[in-house]
């Protein structure tokens, strides 16, 4: 038997790196920053501390051992750290600058979120921040390790240390919450002069410490009932205008579908626009010409199987392969309650669409929404190759409505 370790998804855990190595520069030398070229050469001249490497040191440092492989540019900006680390590296590219400037950063980053990274850990400050918020899509996972000057981003860990603690959680399949942190920025020049000006450049998915705070009593367990009226209600704020609805089969799905002022059926796939039902119980041909003819935004609001885990490939393969493809991963509304999530034990969700291209594609972490403002990021397994033992173990919730809560 093999000794690789996997993560809870039944794979190694890709984690996208980003080290701005001069950040905080100028935080030694009183320089208030180290935005610039002639910053950071007036910095140089003063000190030969660069504080952003062993930073990142410190975090892969504690993550040895872990199955963890680092996707990142090479030398300063990632590869040579991790590899000293003791970390399995996959260089990406290059900087095109040394010192790496923004470009580089953006670039990096990029190239990360193109390899499928689960997250992406950034060491820097606000001015890195600044370059993921361009970089990124908004439904890529990013995390902050602090080592610039200013850091008025609500997007970092509070220390080396504690980002190395939230990827150990993710890699167990421990529920690791999402938020949507604020990037902010000074003006480094008008900082020197005695003003601050912050100034607000956009926002980054961050995992966080999981948090059990709405609908919850009685020793912390979970109000079922409070909890999906919770979800309901992310879902119908959220929501924007001529927004063709997809709801798949179930019980939580068919909760949600009732808040939106519809008669959902509650085995069967329907389709809501404008809270209007325009086809119930609807099969696989009617979805596609629906989907495929809507001029305007599609999401697909799903759920999963109790106790097992499955989201795709038991009791809704209205839902083929060709629909998925278009309505595409990142406009996926994967609801489930935390409790449900929590009986997994740790184990991934799992996607079997008979597609083994899809799946493969679509596995990794993904986000679910678990209440109001309230989601986490958790493992999606393929579960044709990366977890199989997971899915003959796992005992359906007989008590679910066609095994869907």
């Amino acid at each position: 038997m093999s000794n690789q370790k996997y993560s809870s998804l039944g794979r190694r855990f890709k984690l996208g790196l980003v080290i701005n190595s001069y950040a905080g520069l100028g935080g030694p030398t009183a320089l208030k920053g180290s935005d610039g070229t002639s910053i950071r050469t007036q910095a140089l001249a003063s000190t030969s501390e660069l504080r952003a490497p062993e930073r990142a040191r410190r975090a892969l440092a504690a993550l040895v051992g872990e199955p963890v492989d680092v996707y990142c540019f090479a030398g300063e900006m990632g590869a040579s750290i991790a590899h000293a680390a003791g970390l399995a590296v996959n260089i990406l590219g290059e900087p095109k600058t040394s010192p790496s400037e923004a470009a580089d950063t953006v670039a990096a980053a990029k190239a990360c979120e193109a390899a499928g990274c689960d997250l992406i850990l950034f060491v820097g400050g606000d001015g890195t921040a600044r370059n993921m918020v361009e970089a990124v899509s908004p439904h890529q996972p990013v995390l902050g390790l602090p080592s610039g000057v200013k850091m008025h981003s609500g997007v970092y860990a509070i220390a080396p240390e504690a980002a190395a603690l939230v990827i150990k959680q993710l890699i167990s399949g421990a529920l690791v919450a999402l938020d949507m942190g604020e990037v902010r920025d000074i003006d480094e020049q008008a900082f020197r002069e005695g003003h601050v000006q912050s100034r607000y450049y956009g926002e980054l998915l961050v995992p966080a410490e999981p948090r059990y705070v709405q609908a919850v009593k009685e020793g912390g367990r979970e109000v079922e009932a409070l909890a999906l009226d919770d979800i309901a209600a992310e879902l119908t704020e959220s929501v924007s205008a001529d927004t063709l609805l997809v709801f798949a089969p179930g019980s939580t799905t068919f909760a949600v579908a009732q808040a939106f002022g519809v008669a959902p059926t509650l085995l069967g796939v329907d389709l809501v626009l404008n809270n209007t039902l325009v086809a119930a119980d609807a099969d696989a041909q009617t979805l596609e010409a629906h989907v495929f003819n809507h001029s305007g935004p599609v999401k697909l609001v799903l759920t999963a199987i109790g106790g097992q885990g499955h989201i795709f490939g038991r009791g809704n393969q209205q839902l083929r392969p060709a629909l998925l493809r278009h309505i595409g991963r990142d406009n996926l509304l994967l609801v489930a309650t935390k409790t449900k999530l929590a009986a997994l034990n740790g184990r991934p969700l799992l996607i079997d669409t008979n597609d083994a291209e899809l799946d493969h594609q679509w596995q990794g972490y993904i986000k679910v929404i678990t209440g109001y403002r309230d989601a986490v990021l958790y493992p999606l397994g393929y579960a044709a190759l990366n977890n199989p033992e997971a899915d003959l173990q796992a005992k359906p919730d007989h008590e679910d409505v066609q095994n869907h809560e």
